[in-house]
């Protein structure tokens, strides 16, 4: 990553992540939720602050996600939407609202076997694993989501776990780094 991906400039001439390390406990707690779902994770990084640039804050992001426990994972995840639905089971937040719906946009947008597939796939993955199908959806049709899925559900229940971990630590960066280009 160049320096120039890791310093964006905010409001006022504020870095981006001086404007996160800036908010309130609070303010900054509900932002980072919208990030990642965990509110462990969101807790851990709030006391982590300040953080020095960006890099350092994707650093301790990912530090702090791989030592969280699978409960943490599993409360993460269940924030999102399923794939080819709107709402998740748990509101985290209007920017995660809006990042999910971004995210899925070829989901929505596809045809409806396809979706049919994706439902009756989620819910065959829900039963088989007993949580919800992770995938960091930005840049996938619903085809290459829907094959993703029916191909994670070989995988045996610990893998699995793992797999949708690094799914949801590759959408929380993404998000992360959304939240440092945004205006709020």
């Amino acid at each position: 990553m160049s320096e120039s991906d890791t310093e964006g400039l905010g409001a006022g001439g504020r870095s981006s992540v001086e404007r996160l390390n800036a908010l309130s406990g609070d303010e900054a707690f509900a932002r980072l939720l919208e990030c990642c779902g965990s509110t462990r994770w969101a807790q851990s990084m709030v006391v982590r602050r300040p953080f020095a640039d960006e890099r350092h804050l994707i650093e301790v992001a990912e530090r702090i996600w791989w030592g969280l426990t699978s409960d943490d994972w599993l409360e993460a995840f269940h924030a999102h939407p399923k794939i080819g639905e709107a709402r998740p089971a748990r509101e985290t937040g209007e920017g995660a609202q809006r990042w999910a719906e971004e995210e899925q946009a070829a989901a929505r947008a596809a045809a409806s076997a396809t979706l049919d597939a994706l439902a009756s796939a989620n819910q065959s993955y829900e039963q088989r694993f007993g949580h919800i199908f992770i995938v960091c959806a930005t840049g996938k049709s619903s085809e290459e989501m829907l094959e993703t899925l029916r191909r994670r559900l070989s995988n045996d229940p610990g893998t699995e776990l793992c797999v949708a971990a690094e799914q949801q630590r590759r959408i929380t960066l993404l998000r992360l780094r959304k939240l440092l280009t945004s205006d709020k």
